[in-house]
This record gives C-alpha cells, sequence and structure tokens, in this order.
C-alpha cells in the first residue's frame, strides 16, 4: 500500500461518523447491512449516511451490493487488513513484539504512564 492511498484511508476515518459507520460494518461480518439498519442504528437522517457511505465506498473501505432493488453494505476486509500491515510494517525494527492486537472491548490494556506536570 502506498503512503497516499494508506493517508486517504485514514482520512476517511478520521472522520467520527464515518469511524461509527465502518465499525457497524465491521461488526456485522461479510453479509452487511442495510443502510436503514446503519441509519437507525446511529440516528442518520438518509442523505447524510449516503454521503458518508458513498465516501468510505470512494476509497474502498466498504463495497456495496445490490439485492434486487436494495442495497448493503459491508466492510472490505481485505483493505482494513492492507491498511493494518502497512501501518504495522517493521514494527519494532522488524522484531515480533506484539502478542497480538486487543479485540475485546473489556481487555486490559497495559496502563499507560503520563509525565509529572512540571512546575507543580
Amino acid at each position: 500500500m502506498e503512503t497516499l492511498h494508506a493517508a486517504e484511508l485514514l482520512a476517511a476515518l478520521g472522520h467520527e461518523t464515518r469511524l461509527a459507520i465502518f465499525r457497524l460494518l465491521v461488526e456485522a461480518g461479510p453479509q452487511g447491512r442495510y443502510p436503514n439498519e446503519l441509519g437507525e442504528a446511529l440516528a442518520l437522517p438518509p442523505a447524510t449516511l449516503s454521503f458518508h457511505l458513498a465516501h468510505l465506498k470512494r476509497v474502498g473501505l466498504i463495497r456495496r451490493h445490490k439485492e434486487g432493488r436494495f442495497l448493503r453494505y459491508a466492510a472490505a476486509y481485505e483493505t482494513m487488513d492492507g491498511l493494518l500491515a502497512f501501518l504495522m510494517r517493521n514494527c519494532c525494527g522488524g522484531a515480533t513484539c506484539l502478542s497480538g492486537v486487543a479485540t475485546e472491548p473489556d481487555e486490559k490494556l497495559p496502563p499507560t504512564t503520563a509525565p509529572a506536570p512540571q512546575g507543580a
């Protein structure tokens, strides 16, 4: 993946609404979801939802499948995997440093320590 393409994908996901839509589609799995389901879940008007779906589709993060006269959207997992691979390429100088990515919301992540405030 080229840097410019990765930047476009990250910019698309950098919008709160598009990120929420994408996460719902990732959770839905390969079968995806209908636009009305996405709109209801996120309380979005159809025009707003359509705008964001078009943007995600244009950059390749989602796919649209026509089922008769209905549309169904699904995450493009290969694009997501490519972006993650791009971001993790040569992590830690190529050493195996991560045991895996946290996938469960209740999974304990290592604590981070913030520097002590100066002049306090």
